[in-house]
């Protein structure tokens, strides 16, 4: 019996596999190369379709229109031209109730007695948001996927705040400053290295104008991470003059004299518990008895009583022939003096 003789089938074709292979080597290398993001892909494809969909709906309205059948523009009218009158009106309606809402914000703020500079912030960023949320409504509605664009404004937004973390720094301390108000403008402060009268508190800066007439732009966050002194914050302020009296001199004598100079302005004196005027014996110095006139004045009148109760208390002390000892130096000159 002759031996049957059988052939092996050839090998199956392996170039799907292999193009399935390639196809996906080649996506891999793209995502490498820095190929857009899904959320940006999907945006612009999303876009051409809606281009490449509304050029061939206008062709075949046009082939329609030019062969007498009216109907064949309806589905252009359905579904561009509708949505886009509808998304107009939106568009209105929208920047009307951004209108309202700035109002509605910046007066509640003004009610909480709040700066003016934070209120029409807030009010500004009412309208803002109101008109982002209302256009994104409208791209909505005519057939834009807004997902894509969401995705891009967060992106965007991380990337302007890492690259102005120490603007947002200022902001932020200028919107504490406008809602806790350790200052207002006309007061004098002595904050970050300066010792000043405020002209002008924004939401990144603050301004002020020396006794001197300079005048200091300060960054905010400069301001409210450190020690701030309101120095006209109080209506009534303490003015204090301290003076050192010979050893030689009586103390109840120098006491006497000190009273009667603070006596002397009594119409500037503010009367009262915790109020009044003080002579205190403070220390007993090197060189001289140290003694403190203290005077309370209104906060306005601080320099003027201050002149005027140093101007008094030498004067009562020269004329009480109560010495006011200040530093000397004896020179001690040994062997000749060059000629």
């Amino acid at each position: 019996m002759a031996p049957l003789l059988t052939q092996a089938a050839p090998p199956e074709s392996t170039d799907e596999p292999q193009a399935n292979s390639d196809a996906a080597s080649g996506g891999a290398s793209a995502a490498d190369d820095g190929q857009p993001p899904a959320n940006e892909a999907e945006l612009s494809q999303d876009l051409t379709n809606l281009a490449g969909d509304a050029r061939q709906d206008a062709l075949n309205a046009f082939e329609g229109l030019t062969q007498g059948d009216f109907a064949a523009a309806w589905p252009l009218f359905e579904k561009y031209l509708l949505p886009l009158v509808l998304a107009i009106v939106i568009l209105i309606v929208t920047f009307v109730v951004a209108k309202i809402a700035s109002r509605w914000v910046g007066a509640m703020i003004r009610r909480a007695k709040v700066e003016e500079t934070l209120a029409r912030f807030f009010g500004k960023l009412a309208f803002y948001v109101v008109v982002v949320l209302g256009v994104l409504a409208a791209l909505q509605f005519v057939g834009i996927q807004v997902t894509g664009f969401a995705a891009i404004l967060a992106s965007v937004g991380f990337a302007v705040g890492m690259a102005l973390s120490g603007t947002l720094s200022n902001f932020a301390s200028g919107v504490m400053l406008l809602v806790f108000r350790p200052f207002k403008v006309g007061d004098v402060v002595s904050a970050a290295g300066v010792t000043a009268k405020v002209n002008a508190i924004e939401l990144f800066t603050t301004t002020f104008d020396t006794f001197d007439n300079r005048r200091f732009i300060v960054p905010n966050s400069e301001i409210f991470g450190g020690i701030i002194e309101n120095v006209t914050f109080h209506r009534e302020r303490r003015v204090d003059v301290s003076v050192g009296c010979d050893y030689a001199a009586d103390l109840d004598r120098t006491r006497e004299v000190l009273t009667g100079a603070a006596e002397s302005l009594k119409e500037k004196l503010l009367e009262g518990e915790g109020r009044g005027f003080q002579v205190y014996l403070n220390e007993l110095g090197d060189s001289s008895v140290a003694w403190v006139v203290r005077f309370w004045c209104q906060a306005d009148d601080y320099w003027a009583v201050k002149e005027e109760l140093t101007r008094a208390v030498k004067t009562h002390l020269d004329d009480a022939k109560i010495g006011i000892p200040f530093p000397q130096m004896d020179v001690h000159v040994d062997g000749k003096l060059a000629g």
